[in-house]
């Protein structure tokens, strides 16, 4: 019931209220909201067609605080019926959040269905929900929003009256309602954490094998997927539309220099995205928490570039992943005024941001590059393995690490190896002897205090 959505859009009105209170928040986290004054209404409609609405009206205002009966002052409240009238509007679609009653009184004022943001957001991922994860997640955050709405939404049942016809059974229909939702919600945390435990079970394996995990970040629509694409060749969809991404999906990659990692490709993020939201979909967002490296991924085109930057920090900063390395991926550089791909490293040599275009591939092997330095140097080595040594071979060969083998006559292979520094080290340190392929790796091995 929670993912049937009709098939075609419908007529809707859109609604945005400058607060004063918002205008002084965006002044305190350094941006200037009077820059881009059209921003938020920009995206709001963006996000009302990926939902499927038929925009036919919209209506702006602005107040010093939300009016407690219909968020907008009883003036604005009535210009927005008569638009609704004369649209023939089915849905009012609010720009903010709000309260149950404030819901309420605006439909029956209205004569029309009407949706706050948070509304929006659910029913868009709801849309594009399409694995199983995605699909319970969806739900969770739509059930808790839900919770939030019961109160006095049976007001014929919501407590028992007294009088001759009056009595009822001992149970609400508010009672049953929040009492099948909490059950709900338990099965499906249930589930979720299922999810998270075979995850996390996926991750204890790639950590075994060393292969390290890539995941790619950033604001909705800055072309991640396409980049994904054009790194993994994944065929994900790629789509000019906020939220094409939802469920995130894993792929094996090859970077030369380095060896074998796994590249996550993840949902997006936007403007004030819930705090529920942001909760409910805790186990996709592992991924970007156990991440070995964060690409954020920016769109070099767009004149926001920055104030969408620090909503991405502020959602990484709400899931513990501000401590994760982070390398500045400026895509779509195609459609800006200096096309050249370019790869900036800060005063230490390790490199900060790269200027790429994923849908013309420009500038992906300097992205490479910069990927295989902040995750470790590769050596070239040689090796040699004894007839007991299968399980040591079959992991290096499960790495993707191995570049040739030969075989004597008594049962011994000689490796030749491509694999990152700090695992050489280690293989070095316990007691696996390497011998350095060039002069590069003999320097960088010569480090170590094992046999070499």
């Amino acid at each position: 019931m929670l993912f049937e959505r009709p098939a075609s859009g419908e007529r809707a009105v859109l609604v945005h209220v400058d607060l004063d209170a918002d205008w002084l928040a965006q002044r305190r986290a350094g941006n200037d909201p009077d820059e881009h004054p059209d921003a938020d209404v920009d995206e709001f409609a963006d996000l009302a067609r990926a939902a499927g609405a038929d925009i036919v009206g919209s209506i702006r205002a602005r107040r010093q605080r939300p009016a407690p009966r219909y968020f907008l002052g009883t003036g604005k409240a009535d210009e927005l019926k008569e638009l609704v009238t004369a649209t023939e509007a089915q849905l009012v679609i609010f720009d903010h959040d709000l309260s149950p009653a404030q819901e309420r009184n605006l439909e029956k004022l209205l004569s029309a269905r009407v949706l706050s943001r948070t509304g929006l957001i659910l029913d868009i991922f709801a849309q594009r929900a399409r694995t199983h994860e995605g699909k319970l997640q969806v739900e969770l955050a739509q059930l808790g929003h839900m919770s939030t709405r019961l109160v006095r939404g049976w007001s014929h049942l919501d407590r028992q009256k007294g009088g001759i016809g009056l009595r009822g059974a001992g149970e609400t229909q508010l009672e049953l309602d929040q009492r099948m939702i909490g059950i709900r919600i338990k099965a499906i945390g249930e589930r979720l954490e299922a999810v998270r435990r075979r995850r996390a079970q996926s991750r204890r394996s790639r950590q075994r094998n060393d292969v390290p995990l890539i995941a790619l970040v950033g604001y909705t629509n800055t072309g991640k997927s396409t980049l994904f694409n054009a790194m993994a060749e994944a065929g994900v969809l790629a789509a000019d539309q906020l939220f094409a991404t939802l469920d995130p999906t894993l792929r094996r990659v090859e970077l030369p220099g380095f060896g074998r990692a796994v590249i996550a490709d993840t949902v997006g993020f936007v403007r004030r995205l819930p705090h529920d939201l942001v909760a409910a979909f805790k186990a996709t967002l592992e991924e970007v928490v156990e991440a070995d490296l964060l690409l954020h991924v920016v769109d070099a085109a767009d004149p926001e570039m920055a104030e969408k930057s620090a909503e991405v920090h502020a959602v990484l900063d709400e899931i513990d992943a501000l401590t994760v390395p982070r390398l500045e991926v400026h895509n779509k550089i195609d459609a800006t005024a200096d096309p050249r791909p370019t790869l900036i490293a800060d005063e230490t040599g390790r490199p900060r941001q790269v200027r790429v275009s994923a849908r013309t591939g420009a500038g992906l092997d300097l992205l490479v590059h910069a990927m295989a330095t902040l995750l470790g140097d590769a050596v070239r080595v040689a090796a040699v393995l004894g007839p007991e040594q299968g399980r040591l071979r079959a992991s290096l060969y499960s790495s993707g690490w191995v570049e040739a083998e030969s075989a004597d006559a008594v049962g011994n292979v000689e490796l030749a190896l491509r694999l990152p520094l700090d695992r050489a080290r280690r293989l070095a340190a316990g007691g696996l002897r390497l011998a350095p392929l060039d002069a590069r790796a003999a320097g960088l091995l010569a480090a170590t205090d094992g046999p070499a």
